[in-house]
């Protein structure tokens, strides 16, 4: 407490200082950080008593401090645009997680809002209605949205936010454009703490940049284990459910977890996934397994390659 009195202290002076050099007045300055910093003392109690989205697993929940926040914008974004599928996954099994508590608090079936600018849509495709019927959400309560520009598409998001009516909005963006930078991403920030809504921001193909989401997460394909028979052993040569490899980047953490999570889109939950012993693909691994030979205790482990060295006659 104390340090952090003095660093409000030589902030407050170096923004005197300031102040003078620009010809500011000094009180009104000093009354609009002290007001800055009333409002900031209000928002963490307002983010104390938000409603918030557990995951079931304490690892996870432990770094959201208690669960994904439903009052902001939450980003979520892959590396290249051909994991687009597991981001928009992730995604969409969040929205099935809002829809279901949403319906549990309020007893109302609300749809779910996907929002995505046109050249996402080009790119990365549409959502299915069958794959949305499989992934655990209803066809009828999903609407998908695909306007022209993207000013369209964040003019929309704000629209969809502030109305409240959406249990859950997505908005689909690719890359880092130019015009969604931190002050669009504020923008829809406040939106969504007005209305209290959550916001997820879908990144395909993106780099991290400054944004106001509270939390960020990179999400890669993980391989899908084998489905469960009844009897609780693994059908062979199977995909089941979808598995997604899942970095949380931004927080209040100082070291960024990651992890592996399956959804069960029959339950709506995630379930943890720990990393198996033998992680290369099967076309990799050998068809017997053994033990491996020894190392050779009289040579090399290996012929040298060839052309490595050039032997000249010796000259007398």
């Amino acid at each position: 407490m104390a340090k952090a009195a003095v660093a409000r202290e030589k902030l407050f002076a170096l923004r005197e200082t300031i102040a003078k050099l620009e010809g500011k007045p000094v009180p009104a300055l000093a009354a609009a950080d002290m007001q800055d910093l009333a409002n900031g003392g209000i928002e963490a109690q307002k983010r104390e008593n938000a409603r918030r989205l557990s995951f079931g697993i304490s690892d996870l929940d432990e770094a959201l401090e208690g669960g994904l926040p439903l009052d902001g914008l939450t980003e979520i974004r892959t590396h290249m645009l051909r994991d687009g599928s597991s981001s928009s996954g992730f995604a969409l099994a969040l929205a099935a997680l809002v829809q279901r508590q949403d319906e549990e608090e309020n007893r109302t079936c609300l749809p779910v809002l996907w929002i995505a600018d046109r050249v996402s849509s080009m790119e990365a495709g549409v959502p299915y209605a069958v794959g949305l019927k499989d992934f655990g959400l209803r066809p009828e309560l999903f609407l998908h949205a695909s306007p022209r520009k993207l000013e369209d598409a964040l003019w929309l998001a704000e629209a969809a936010v502030e109305s409240g009516v959406f249990p859950a909005t997505i908005l689909e963006v690719r890359g880092n454009p130019k015009p969604f930078g931190l002050t669009e991403s504020r923008r829809l920030n406040l939106r969504a703490k007005a209305s209290e809504r959550p916001l997820f921001l879908l990144r395909q193909a993106g780099e991290e940049e400054a944004s106001s989401a509270f939390f960020r997460f990179l999400v890669d394909p993980a391989p899908a284990q084998a489905r469960l028979l009844p009897d609780g052993s693994m059908l062979g040569g199977s995909i089941g459910n979808p598995v997604f490899r899942l970095t949380l980047e931004k927080s209040r953490n100082p070291a960024p977890i990651s992890l592996l999570l399956e959804w069960n889109p029959h339950d709506r939950r995630f379930l943890p996934v720990y990393q198996p012993v033998d992680t290369r693909l099967p076309g990799e691994r050998t068809a017997h397994s053994r033990d491996p030979l020894p190392a050779s205790s009289n040579g090399p482990d290996r012929q040298k390659a060839m052309g490595a060295l050039l032997a000249f006659d010796r000259a007398s």
